[in-house]
Order: structure tokens, then C-alpha cells, then sequence
């Protein structure tokens, strides 16, 4: 086999399986490169948690209160959200569209024992599998897409009525500026210098325009904040200026 078709081959060997082991010891330490969003988890974790227990009328804390609950995770990464969920009972379509994400997010749901759907794909192309969901997760995504409304009406298509749309993003605030871009890339190092166009943050006005745009109702937002005596992110409902969730819900069918 030349070295060309052996790099087109889809089957993965053991180098590849032992590099994306590699990559995913490195997503996952919380102490690594990733340790900011390990740090953020708890708080999404238990926002979704909470909101879609009591969208469903289920008791948030079963252990299994996402049992048979379909949730999408779009921009998945190497699957530090689904996972979780997936512990939780839910059955997890896990989509990103870096190609190294998923196979490093593959890697560990097997060394976990999980069984989750992942897939090296963009919203639009599940749509086109009509392919929808109890729950969309659009989890700090929209602040990397470069035609925002469109990336919303893909996500929003995926949705079955009455179903929930979490959405994280940043506010593009003076606060955020010099907080979120410069603090937290180039003072904390907390991030890559260049993660973040502070330019793409998304106001909570434009963010209600998006889903109105996509057909949603904003049912609910929350700001995000971080503690650093604590060290702890925690929700805090009326401080949207730098990072917020919103929650929207796509109309039942009448």
C-alpha cells in the first residue's frame, strides 16, 4: 500500500488509536491544557441537568434523569459534556467538525465504556438526514461560526417540537474584552492566545434575534460567573456581561 492511500485509509491503526489516546489524556487531565473548561463543567452540567428535569418533570436527582432523553452536543470537542450526560441515561449524538475531536472523544467513550454517536459533521448535514432531537446543546459554539443566523436555523432544525435549545456563549462587552480575550489568553494563559474573536461575541439583543430568527421562543437566560477567591464558576441569573446560557424551546406543534 503507498503511503498516500495508507493516510486515506479510514480505518484507524494502532498509531492513530495511540496518538488520539494521547490527545484525549490531554482533554481530559483537569489539571492540562483543558483545565479552564474542566473547571467550567460542574456549573453547565448541572444548569442542563436541572432545566431539562424540569422540562421533563423528572427528578434531577435520579441518577439516571436523562434515561432515553435524545440530546445533540454540537461542537462537542473531545466530549467533556456528553459523557456525562451519557452517565446520566441519555442517548448522546455527539457532533464536531474537527476530525482529531471525534476520534479523541471516540477513544475515551470506549476506555469509559460508554456508547456514544460520534460524528465528524456540521449541523446542516444531519439535518439533511432529517435527523432531529429532544435536546440541542449549542455549548460556546456560535461564537466560531462564521454565519451565525444560519449556523442557528441549522441547529433549530434539529429540534423536535416543544424540544429545548441550551445556548452558552460570551457578551461582547468591554468587561469581556479585558476579561474573557485578553485576561483569561494572554495574562491567565487560561486559553491559546487567538481562541477567542472578541468581534463574534454574541449580546443577549442579538442572541434573541438569532433564535427568533431560527423560529424559537427564548424561554430563559442566566449569566455565568467566575470566582476567583473560589476558583468557581456559578450561575448568576442577572450578570450576563461575560459568559451567559440561554434557554429556548422550539413551539409544539398545534
Amino acid at each position: 500500500m503507498s503511503h498516500a492511500s495508507a493516510n486515506n485509509s479510514r480505518t484507524a491503526n494502532a498509531e492513530e488509536i495511540a496518538r488520539f489516546s494521547a490527545m484525549a489524556e490531554k482533554w481530559w487531565d483537569p489539571n492540562g491544557a483543558m483545565k479552564p473548561l474542566h473547571k467550567f463543567n460542574p456549573i453547565r452540567l448541572q444548569l442542563l441537568r436541572d432545566n431539562i428535569a424540569a422540562h421533563l418533570g423528572r427528578d434531577a436527582n435520579q441518577l439516571d434523569v436523562l434515561k432515553d432523553v435524545e440530546i445533540i452536543d454540537i461542537g462537542c470537542g473531545a466530549g467533556l459534556l456528553s459523557e456525562p450526560l451519557a452517565r446520566m441515561g441519555a442517548k448522546m449524538t455527539s457532533i464536531d467538525a474537527a476530525e482529531n475531536n471525534i476520534e479523541v472523544a471516540k477513544v475515551h467513550a470506549a476506555q469509559s465504556g460508554l456508547a456514544i454517536d460520534y460524528r465528524n459533521c456540521t449541523p446542516e448535514m444531519l439535518v439533511d438526514e432529517g435527523k432531529q432531537f429532544d435536546i440541542v446543546l449549542n455549548m460556546e459554539v456560535i461564537e466560531h461560526v462564521d454565519d451565525p443566523q444560519f449556523f442557528m436555523q441549522a441547529c433549530a432544525a434539529l429540534l423536535k417540537p416543544g424540544g429545548l435549545m441550551f445556548v452558552a456563549t460570551l457578551n461582547r462587552t468591554i468587561k469581556s474584552l479585558a476579561l474573557a480575550k485578553f485576561g483569561a489568553e494572554y495574562i491567565l494563559r487560561w486559553l491559546p492566545a487567538g481562541t477567542h474573536d472578541w468581534r463574534k461575541f454574541v449580546k443577549p439583543s442579538e442572541m434573541s434575534g438569532l433564535l427568533r430568527g431560527a423560529g424559537l421562543d427564548l424561554v430563559d437566560i442566566t449569566g455565568v460567573t467566575y470566582n476567583p477567591i473560589t476558583d468557581k464558576w456559578s450561575a448568576a441569573p442577572r450578570d450576563l456581561d461575560i459568559n451567559y446560557m440561554v434557554i429556548a424551546q422550539k413551539p409544539a406543534k398545534a
